[in-house]
């Protein structure tokens, strides 16, 4: 059993659509980033890497290469978790929590379940994916950007 844990957080601030969990939310502002900026996805990522003491996304996927300026994040995830199956490895469960004022993301949900599910080949039920606030508390509360933490549990098979 391997277990591993991401954060990632971006601002608001670019004028590209807002993609979390590989699903395009309504909002005026989209967020900061070299990729496609899903934050979601990249504490995911960054938690499959740490379970396997692989580094971080960074490692794999540097803003300094502009192969990945603007890439569907999902495209990384796919990467990272061929990566890792490779070596033996199945998904036990995965508990996201993202931290965000607005836009509210209640109704997207399911769809973002899915998406990750497809992406790792493993079953929805799997995926657990939370949204919640701050409370008007610090940067997220003044809705300067989205923050999101990840932890899952492998399995070698």
């Amino acid at each position: 059993m391997k277990i591993g844990y991401g954060f990632d957080i971006h601002a608001f601030g670019d004028v590209k659509p807002l993609i979390i969990g590989g699903v395009q939310i309504p909002h005026h502002q989209g967020l900061i980033a070299h990729s496609n900026g899903d934050v979601l996805v990249h504490s995911l990522i960054d938690a499959l890497l740490g379970a396997m003491a692989m580094g971080d996304i960074g490692t794999f996927f540097p803003s300094s290469n502009e192969i990945y300026k603007n890439i569907d994040s999902r495209v990384l995830l796919k990467n990272v978790w061929k990566m890792i199956h490779e070596k033996n490895y199945f998904i036990s469960n995965i508990d996201i929590t993202v931290i965000v004022e607005t836009p509210k993301l209640s109704s997207h949900i399911f769809n973002m379940r899915s998406n990750i599910a497809l992406d790792l080949n493993t079953k929805v039920d799997k995926i657990s994916i939370k949204a919640t606030t701050s409370k008007m508390i610090g940067s997220i509360g003044r809705r300067e950007g989205i923050a999101c933490h990840s932890i899952v549990m492998l399995l070698e098979f």
